[in-house]
């Protein structure tokens, strides 16, 4: 190819100044005014039919595709044109003038690794190896038991407090919690049980519920009745007031909307005065937590969590004040035993 694209020819041109001061403003100040837009080429297209192809979840799939298009629209040309030294300075502006997170930028990278190497096969290309992701090992939040109780009385809806005291009484992730059906609630069990589908990593599990929460999930679903979701969504006809909010849910032909749960968690949190950084999935570490106080092994949370490894829930054991308190008087008994 005597010349891959203006773009390309751009990229060559600035890759001369390294890593100056100058090709830095040049990157935020060539896009700042120009306005974002939907980015389709041909090699975009190509890779949306490669990433259907994969064993990904649905928002996976679509966040593959975006972070390309994302890519294009910073350069404006077709991704497929960049040089790899283009794509290594898209990298730095990530990182020093948008302020990309851990898990932000482990986005871009697996998927602009994902269409460069699977889909271009630039396998020579090492600006993958170079970009290191660490994602810091920060503490998650843990609720204590007084608090969950005041949260979740603080929520008004019936139809939300009931879809978040199921998240905390399971460990459930919000996604799993809206899209649970009337038949994955096997009530009639001995133990009770709920059957978990599709979750992280497209994994099913099943999680036991207690006899009064099956009693509570019942009464609840006999207020719509909708023949497939326990938590339906009420649709426009609702939000139109053409049908009352029992009429909407009873018709509602998919699940409710996971961002409705989550205002609803932050009206209550404002509401309950608790902890202002604790979120929807607080409630998933505060159920972990609180059965390890109560002596459930830590295997068995795994699985009730849907973990791949137990590395993942060793976590808990450090949010448990009860278990620090019972370590401290193991080691007590322990020293008293050599001192006797």
């Amino acid at each position: 190819m005597v010349e891959l694209s203006r773009c390309a020819a751009e990229g060559k041109k600035l890759s001369v100044h390294g890593l100056s001061i100058g090709r830095e403003v040049a990157l935020t100040q060539r896009h700042a005014s120009q306005p974002m837009k939907y980015t389709t080429y041909p090699s975009i297209t190509q890779f949306q039919q490669h990433v259907e192809l994969k064993d990904f979840r649905k928002p996976t799939k679509k966040e593959y595709v975006r972070y390309v298009r994302k890519l294009a629209e910073h350069f404006q040309c077709d991704p497929a044109t960049l040089t790899e030294d283009q794509l290594r300075q898209y990298f730095l502006f990530l990182r020093q003038h948008k302020h990309y997170k851990a898990a932000t930028m482990k986005g871009a990278k697996y998927s602009l690794l994902c269409f460069y190497v699977e889909h271009l096969q630039q396998k020579h290309w090492s600006v993958f190896r170079e970009v290191r992701v660490v994602k810091p090992q920060v503490l998650p939040i843990v609720l204590s038991r007084s608090e969950v109780q005041l949260v979740l009385a603080a929520v008004r809806e019936p139809r939300f407090r009931t879809c978040l005291t199921l998240m905390y009484h399971c460990g459930l992730r919000v996604g799993e919690a809206v899209r649970i059906e009337v038949k994955d609630v096997h009530g009639r069990e001995n133990p009770p049980r709920l059957h978990v589908k599709n979750g992280k990593g497209g994994k099913d599990r099943y999680v036991p519920l207690a006899p009064g929460m099956v009693q509570q999930l019942r009464q609840w679903w006999r207020t719509h009745q909708n023949p497939r979701f326990l938590f339906p969504t009420p649709g426009r006809g609702w939000a139109d007031r053409t049908f009352t909010l029992t009429q909407s849910m009873h018709q509602g032909n998919g699940p409710m909307s996971e961002s409705c749960v989550q205002s609803a968690y932050r009206l209550a949190r404002a509401a309950s005065g608790v902890n202002a950084g604790s979120t929807t999935h607080t409630l998933r570490h505060s159920y972990a937590t609180h059965l390890l106080e109560e002596g459930v092994s830590l295997r068995q949370i795994s699985l009730y969590l849907g973990h791949n490894t137990l590395d993942t829930t060793v976590i808990y054991t450090h949010l448990t004040a009860i278990s620090e308190a019972r370590t401290q008087l193991a080691l007590t008994k322990l020293y008293q035993n050599l001192t006797a």
